[in-house]
C-alpha cells in the first residue's frame, strides 16, 4: 500500500542523506586537493560515486515514493586515461546528484519531521493509557486526561498518511528535477520515442494496407479475372449462353464486393467523415454507438487533419471498449480547444479497473495502442478508472502537428 511505503521512504531518508553528506565531505575535500596529483582522480571517481548514490535515491523514490524518475542517460567512458578523467568529471548526471544530497536536507528533515509528528507522536498518545500510571513519567491528568490523549493520538495516526504524503512532495520534487533527466536531455528523448514511435506506426499502418489489399482485394480481382475468363469461353460458338450468364452475374457480384472492401479499406486509412469536421466524424461515432452516448464538442478552430485523425480513432476505440469490456449502460464525450491544445475526454458509468498494460477489463494493449498514437504528436493520455467506476478517459492533443 502506498501508505506504507511512503513511511518506509522517510524512515530512508535519514539514512539516504547521511550518505550525500557524508560523500559531499569526501567532494569538499576533492575539491581542496585538486590541484594535486590525487585530487582530480579523486573527484572524478566522486563523481562517478555520487551518480551511484543518486541512482539507488531514484530506485527508492520510485518504489517507495511512487514518484516517476526516468533516468539520466548511461555514463559512457571514453578511451585513454586522460579523455576517461574528463569524461567523469564533466558527468552532468553525477554533479547534479552532488547538487540533490545538498539541497535535500531540508526536504528530507521536513519528511522525517511529518513522520514523527503524526506516526511517532500519534503511537505514543494512543497509548497513553497504558503507560500513565508508570512512576517517572508525566502524569496526564487521571484517565479522563489519558484517554483524551488516546482520542488525539487516533487522530494523529489518522491524519499521518495525508501528511507524510505532503511532506514527501519537496523530495519528489528535488529527485524528478535533479536525479532524472535535465529538461532538454527529457525533452531530446520524448522526441526520439515520439520519432520511432511515428515511423513504426507508419510502417504498421503500410503492412496492414498491403495485408488486406493482397488477401482481400487482389484474391477477389484475381477470382473475377478467373470468373470472366470462363464468361468469355462460354459466350464462343458452342459454348452455354445460360452458364455465360451466371457467370457474369457472379462476376458483377464480386466487382461490387471488392468495390465495397476498397471503400472500407479507403476509409481506414482516412475516414470520409473527417471531411467535415472532427465534431461532425464524432457525432457520427456516437449515432453508431451500441450505447447511449453524450456528445459535447465545442471547437472554436479546427485542429490540423493528423490532430483530428488521431482523436477521432482514439474515440473509436474508447468507446468500443466501453461496449465490450465495461458493462457499463451509457457514456459521455466532451471536446474542447483552449489554449492551443485540443482536450477530449470520454467517459462511462461501467465497473472501472482500465489500465494502460495488459490484463483488466478494458483492453489494456488497446489502451496502450492509444498511448502511442497520442504521443506521435507530443499529446498525453490520462485515465482515471478506480475499481466500481467510473472511468475517465482524458486525451491532451496539440491543436496542430
Amino acid at each position: 500500500m502506498r501508505i506504507w511505503r511512503e513511511l518506509g521512504y522517510t524512515l530512508t531518508v535519514p539514512l539516504m542523506a547521511a550518505l550525500g553528506l557524508a560523500h559531499l565531505l569526501i567532494v569538499l575535500a576533492a575539491l581542496v586537493t585538486s590541484t594535486y596529483v590525487v585530487g582530480l582522480p579523486l573527484l572524478a571517481a566522486c563523481v562517478l560515486g555520487a551518480r551511484r548514490l543518486g541512482a539507488a535515491n531514484r530506485w527508492l523514490a520510485r518504489t517507495l515514493a511512487v514518484a516517476d524518475v526516468p533516468p539520466p542517460a548511461p555514463y559512457r567512458p571514453a578511451r585513454g586515461a586522460l579523455n576517461r578523467l574528463g569524461t567523469a568529471l564533466g558527468d552532468v548526471a553525477g554533479w547534479r546528484a552532488i547538487i540533490h544530497a545538498v539541497v535535500r536536507l531540508p526536504a528530507a528533515a521536513l519528511a522525517l519531521a511529518g513522520a514523527a509528528a503524526t506516526w511517532g507522536l500519534g503511537l505514543v498518545l494512543l497509548t497513553c493509557p497504558l503507560w500513565w500510571q508508570v512512576p517517572g513519567l508525566p502524569a496526564p491528568g487521571g484517565w479522563p486526561g489519558a484517554l483524551l490523549l488516546g482520542v488525539l493520538g487516533l487522530g494523529l495516526l489518522l491524519l499521518a498518511p495525508m501528511v507524510v504524503h505532503l511532506a514527501l512532495v519537496p523530495e519528489r520534487m528535488l529527485a524528478r528535477t535533479l536525479l532524472g533527466l535535465p529538461p532538454a536531455q527529457a525533452r531530446i528523448r520524448t522526441l526520439e520515442e515520439t520519432r520511432t514511435l511515428a515511423v513504426e506506426d507508419a510502417a504498421a499502418a503500410l503492412r496492414r494496407v498491403e495485408r488486406d489489399l493482397h488477401d482481400g482485394t487482389a484474391a477477389r480481382l484475381t477470382a473475377l479475372a478467373m470468373t470472366l475468363s470462363m464468361a468469355k469461353e462460354e459466350l464462343g460458338e458452342d459454348g452455354d449462353l445460360e452458364r455465360a450468364r451466371a457467370l457474369v452475374d457472379g462476376a458483377h457480384r464480386g466487382a461490387k464486393d471488392t468495390l465495397s472492401e476498397l471503400t472500407d479499406l479507403l476509409r481506414g486509412i482516412h475516414p470520409p467523415a473527417l471531411d467535415k469536421g472532427l465534431e461532425v466524424a464524432l457525432a457520427t461515432l456516437a449515432a453508431r454507438s451500441p450505447l447511449p452516448v453524450d456528445l459535447d464538442a465545442e471547437l472554436a478552430e479546427r485542429p490540423s487533419p493528423a490532430v483530428e485523425t488521431i482523436a477521432f480513432y482514439c474515440t473509436a476505440e474508447l468507446l468500443a471498449n466501453v461496449a465490450k469490456h465495461s458493462g457499463a449502460r451509457q457514456a459521455a464525450i466532451r471536446l474542447r480547444a483552449t489554449g492551443g491544445r485540443l482536450r477530449l475526454h470520454v467517459r462511462d458509468d461501467g465497473a472501472g479497473g482500465a489500465v494502460l498494460a495488459y490484463g483488466g477489463p478494458a483492453d489494456g494493449s488497446g489502451l496502450r495502442g492509444l498511448n502511442d498514437r497520442v504521443r506521435v504528436v507530443d499529446g498525453e493520455l490520462a485515465i482515471h478508472s478506480p475499481a466500481g467506476g467510473p472511468t475517465v478517459v482524458i486525451v491532451d492533443l496539440p491543436l496542430r502537428a
